[in-house]
């Protein structure tokens, strides 16, 4: 028996669809078979004779989803893996929609960004004796090859030097294709995943991402592509096809970040800021503009330098994870520092931890962060005589209400009925810009306040078009110095916003199930909720339930199939003080659900002590009702 033979024999024994193996069949043979593969084969024989079917079965299965912006996921080999194959499909999908976006164009122009990431293989999926071509496959690598397929289509490439030290982290992308009038962009990032991940975002001439019905087309055009055109590297130089980026786009973004700044800069020793970039690279960013405003900036030495594998990071390089900060708050109290900043790997995404009057750490979660720099921003500006006339405040459905509270306090416009994603954030920007509103929005750009999301992403400026975190990092900063000033903290300034608006827990409960199996179960789950809908969660009744994939609801009809998959999102309604929201993610093997419970401000006269025991009954609460959704979704809490 051939190999083709024995893998279709080992994989139609797995207990899976057998649409489903059939499909992981025919690619399987084609990758054995095609020359365009061959040096892939070495590997996907060996395991073949190692018997690894369920592995075979995931990475052969489909082509990995052209999701909302791009691909992301595991580099590998097979069709559903991040590789050259993958990511040229995409690239070459992405060039046919610009010719098609701009027909009469001439030179169509596209800037390329890419993070620290390189394959190492760290969960030990392939044999380390036979040729890999994915082994040490960077995320420069990655970009290159993205460059020769453009110019191989005629669209000419802007990427920074090959011995530049340099990196681009993704807010400065987004700026980048603003500032150099291009017509798209390209990141090769894979974010706060793992170190064996990657994968690519597309961006669109305003420097975000597509949003509907434009990424459908998009997509569309990538699921047809059959052949991946290529320029060998010289030859697209040599011709002018690839371009060399220089330090102006750096320079530009840097001063607008810190055009950001709201309070004088701080004076010798007057405040302490710790900082690390997790192996990113948001030293090159975020780090900068503290730096170039005055703040004396402490980095964290030993997570200070590019690296792909993270090595000095607990458990993830993701801010929004506290122990990723385990290191920054060891330094941080033994210099007494009065702030911890953090940027994940490709720096859009922002972290922290405060100083209590006691110089121990208090962890800030995204939702705090929000909360902390809508208020600061308004506050500040209304001190400063500089609020625009129609202020405007966006943020995701699933980002703390308290946002909207604190808004709507200083005479916002709110925005906050958004799906996840900051590029929903950028299509209101676009809105304004082009027609003056966003639904019953009025307002311009320059009306903008702040957009953000829960998952710690911040924007301050309508000049960037995705989240930003050294706009966001300086204004923390300086949140923490104003509040110095004033003999207070930002941990008490917190705690004082909560007696004012009201206490909110925004718990997230993550649901996971990987690979192929764990696609279908999510499905099923999903499937079920949907069409018998708990009418109880915990001890309160459902009092509403959104389907938001339910065309006659108050989204609409679908703009296309990637908007019915941005809208496979459900949310539950338990009256006017909890709520739970449940979504796939959009890149990662999970869904994820959103347990918000809130009060109401603290009444006059309450004290502290009885402020707190009615916090942490809204804390039980949450903590209540997410173990109680768990249990009708069929997991164990």
């Amino acid at each position: 028996m051939d190999l083709a033979a024995q893998a279709a024999e080992g994989i139609r024994a797995i207990d899976a669809d057998s649409d489903v193996k059939e499909a992981a069949i025919k690619f399987l043979t084609r990758w054995l078979t095609d020359p365009e593969f061959v040096s892939y084969r070495p590997q996907i024989e060996w395991l073949i004779q190692n018997k690894k079917w369920s592995g075979l079965l995931d990475r052969f299965a489909q082509i990995l989803p052209f999701g909302t912006g791009g691909r992301r996921g595991a580099v590998g080999i097979g069709p559903n893996r991040m590789n050259l194959w993958t990511l040229g499909a995409s690239v070459q999908g992405h060039a046919e929609y610009l010719k098609e976006r701009f027909p009469n164009v001439s030179p169509i122009q596209v800037a390329l960004a890419y993070d620290v990431r390189g394959f190492e293989d760290q969960k030990k999926n392939y044999s380390a004796d036979l040729p890999n071509p994915i082994l040490h496959l960077s995320s420069r690598k990655f970009a290159e090859y993205a460059a020769q397929v453009y110019a191989a289509n005629g669209i000419q490439a802007w990427i920074l030097p090959e011995n530049s030290a340099r990196y681009l982290a993704t807010p400065e992308l987004s700026y980048t294709i603003r500032h150099l009038n291009a017509h798209g962009g390209l990141n090769i990032s894979a974010s706060h995943n793992p170190p064996d991940d990657n994968g690519g975002k597309f961006y669109d001439e305003r420097g975000g991402q597509p949003v509907p019905p434009d990424d459908q087309i998009m997509a569309d055009l990538v699921e047809q592509v059959t052949t991946i055109k290529t320029l060998p590297w010289q030859d697209a130089v040599r011709t002018g096809k690839i371009r060399f980026l220089d330090d102006a786009p750096h320079k530009a973004y840097i001063e607008l970040c810190r055009k950001q700044s709201l309070i004088n800069p701080p004076r010798f020793d007057e405040i302490q800021v710790v900082f690390t970039p997790l192996h990113g690279v948001g030293s090159m960013g975020a780090m900068e503009v503290l730096e170039k405003q005055g703040f004396p900036v402490r980095p964290v030495a030993e997570q200070m330098k590019p690296d792909g594998q993270f090595p000095n990071v607990t458990q993830t390089p993701n801010p929004e994870v506290p122990a990723s900060l385990d290191r920054a708050e060891t330094f941080a109290q033994s210099i007494g520092a009065d702030l911890i900043l953090a940027t994940d790997p490709d720096a859009d995404r922002l972290g922290g931890m405060a100083a209590n009057r006691d110089g121990t750490m208090r962890f800030l979660n995204g939702n705090e962060i929000a909360s902390l720099l809508t208020y600061y921003k308004l506050s500040k500006l209304v001190e400063n005589g500089g609020m625009p006339r129609s202020p405007i405040v966006v943020k995701t459905l699933v980002t703390t209400g308290m946002v909207t509270r604190i808004a709507r306090q200083y005479g916002c416009q709110v925005v906050e009925n958004l799906l996840v994603g900051f590029k929903y954030i950028a299509e209101v920007l676009w809105q304004l810009e082009s027609t003056g509103q966003y639904e019953e929005i009025r307002g311009t750009p320059d009306d903008f306040i702040l957009g953000c999301e829960e998952s710690h992403g911040i924007l301050v400026t309508p000049k960037i078009r995705d989240k930003d975190s050294a706009a966001a990092c300086l204004l923390l900063a300086e949140l923490a110095l104003d509040q110095k000033r004033q003999g207070s903290n930002m941990v008490e300034c917190l705690e004082r916003l909560t007696q004012q608006f009201g206490y909110f827990r925004n718990e997230v409960r993550n649901i996971v199930m990987p690979g192929i199996e764990g696609r279908v179960n999510m499905g099923r789950m999903l499937e079920t909720l949907r069409k018998n809908p708990p009418t109880k969660i915990g001890d309160r009744p459902v009092a509403a339930f959104d389907d938001l994939q339910r065309e006659e609801g108050w989204m609409g009809p679908y703009r296309g199939a990637t908007d019915k998959a941005a809208r496979n999102f459900l949310v539950f309604h338990l009256g006017d003080s909890a709520r739970i929201a449940l979504r796939p993610s959009g890149t990662e093997p999970k869904a994820k659900a959103y347990v918000e419970v809130s009060s109401a401000p603290a009444k006059n006269g309450v004290s502290r002590a009885e402020w707190q025991k009615q916090c942490e009954a809204i804390n039980a609460e949450a903590k209540r009702l997410g173990d109680a959704f768990l249990l009708a979704c069929g997991v164990k809490s």
